[in-house]
């Protein structure tokens, strides 16, 4: 029955570690796709995209009626339509002299930071030029990277406007915050999906305006009951004895309509929630509309930037540290741990096969823990990788040589004060370098988070791990009187 329980902690350690270092693959479409979820690696690892916003110089062409107000959807009309329909036009620069100020210049940066920061972009740069105004980003290149230059180029001005007449009647000013929100709707008669919502809470004046907007833009039912004649009855069996109207207002984003729309009922709650899509239970549509949510309240949160500007560059920066000299420290550290299990062998015996199991064990949870805790691997974070390997390694070492001295003689009980002797030995010894890692995983430089993260994640590991794996591995030894000489 002991040797079942080692055999069943040895397959368990054994598929983590399959799934750890090979992954775990399923077949999608036409190809094999790993579900393990992959690093996240810093911009010294893994390269970075580098975006030039500069100060847009150009004009825009705005198209008036004779009344002064701007017309909406005039893409299509030739210059003879626009002359006939007495409408005029107007160059207006995009930023005007009075807004190409360095005030304004800083304002726009402080607003890009932010909506980086509200689309989850942790390890970025960002330089303004003063003279010019141009703004420098340097971002992770991955999946998303185009995703989050398209967002931070936009100058995010929202509106909701009267859809007849374009009166601006709420703006950003109105907005106090907003956020991606889910429910459960049903897309057949048996079947739930999730639906996704944008909801954006407004300012104690913007729930005013939202309350005074949604009474007045309402559907109205104007209801005819006058007396006809059983002849002009008959003659209009088809007909309705009621007509709607509605009075509509038009969301909008950097002047491109998001919605229009009526409301059912006054909203007092200061709360505008709209949907994203339709409910479904297809993941990737799912995404998609999360993405497409998340984006927009990351816009929403940040406010617009006093300045409109234009990308000049765009462009992909290699890493210094080039894929093959990765591999190489890669298989350095994995060739000086594996030589450093077999001294464990070759000093302990079984013992020693037991610690290395349980080593091996552990360093697949802490690859593990690294990918799905979202830690930003950097040099530095790589180089912590080595320590957690190092200390991991002190500490086995440690525990086995105290085992180790009961001999054939060893029991559960002796396992036992060995493991509360190291445990006290080894984290006194590293107290000093747990209260410097607490202190690194609150700094924002990327360097030192990842280490200070890459250690925290890793001292936290030897401590659960070892006290339920490594312990229980060697109770199971001792029932099995596995020991080496007694000293």
């Amino acid at each position: 029955m002991k040797k079942v329980k080692i055999l069943t902690i040895t397959l368990i350690i054994g598929l983590i570690t399959m799934i750890s270092f090979c992954g775990v693959y399923v077949q999608y479409q036409n190809r094999m796709e790993n579900k393990v979820k992959d690093y996240s690696y810093a911009m010294d690892l893994k390269g970075a995209r580098n975006i030039r916003l500069k100060v847009n110089t150009e004009n825009k062409t705005i198209i008036k009626d004779s009344e002064g107000n701007p017309v909406e959807n005039t893409d299509n009309l030739t210059d003879e339509q626009i002359a006939e329909k007495g409408y005029t036009k107007e160059e207006t620069p995009y930023n005007s002299e009075e807004v190409k100020n360095l005030e304004n210049y800083k304002k726009s940066k402080e607003v890009i930071e932010k909506r980086l920061k509200n689309l989850k972009v942790e390890n970025y740069i960002t330089k303004l030029d003063e003279q010019t105004g141009d703004i420098i980003i340097d971002v992770p290149e991955n999946d998303k990277t185009d995703s989050v230059i398209s967002n931070i180029n936009t100058v995010g001005k929202f509106e909701i406007v009267d859809s007849e007449t374009n009166e601006v009647l709420m703006t950003n000013d109105d907005i106090k915050s907003s956020a991606v929100l889910y429910s459960s709707e049903p897309t057949t008669a048996t079947t739930y999906g999730t639906l996704v919502y944008l909801n954006i809470k407004f300012t104690k004046d913007g729930a005013k305006k939202l309350e005074d907007i949604s009474n007045k833009y309402v559907e109205v039912k104007d209801n005819n009951t006058e007396n006809q004649t059983t002849e002009n009855s008959s003659e209009e069996t088809s007909g309705s004895d009621s007509e709607t109207t509605e009075k509509k207002i038009t969301m909008k984003i950097d002047d491109e309509e998001i919605m229009s729309t009526s409301f059912d009922e006054p909203l007092k709650t200061g709360e505008l929630r709209l949907s994203i899509g339709s409910a479904t239970t297809d993941t990737e549509k799912l995404q998609e509309y999360i993405d497409q949510a998340s984006s927009m309240a990351a816009v929403l949160d940040s406010g617009k930037t006093p300045v409109t500007y234009e990308i000049e560059e765009n462009k992909y920066i290699l890493s210094d540290i080039t894929d093959n000299e990765l591999q190489v420290v890669i298989y350095a550290m994995l060739a000086i741990v594996v030589i450093a299990l077999i001294v464990f062998i070759i000093k302990y015996k079984s013992l020693g096969a037991l610690g290395v199991i349980s080593y091996i064990g552990l360093v697949s949870v802490l690859m593990l823990i690294v990918r799905y805790t979202n830690v930003v691997l950097s040099i530095e974070g790589i180089f912590g990788i080595a320590i957690v390997f190092v200390l991991n390694y002190i500490f086995v070492n440690k525990l086995l040589s105290k085992v180790n001295k009961y001999g054939k003689e060893l029991k559960v009980q002796d396992v036992k004060k060995a493991n509360k002797e190291t445990y006290k030995e080894f984290f006194i010894g590293i107290m000093p370098v747990m209260i410097m890692v607490v202190t690194f995983c609150f700094i924002k430089w990327i360097p030192i988070s990842s280490f200070g993260m890459v250690m925290f994640w890793g001292i936290s590991l030897i401590a659960i791990y070892n006290v339920i794996v490594t312990n229980s591995l060697l109770k199971v030894g001792a029932d099995l009187k596995i020991g080496g000489k007694k000293k």
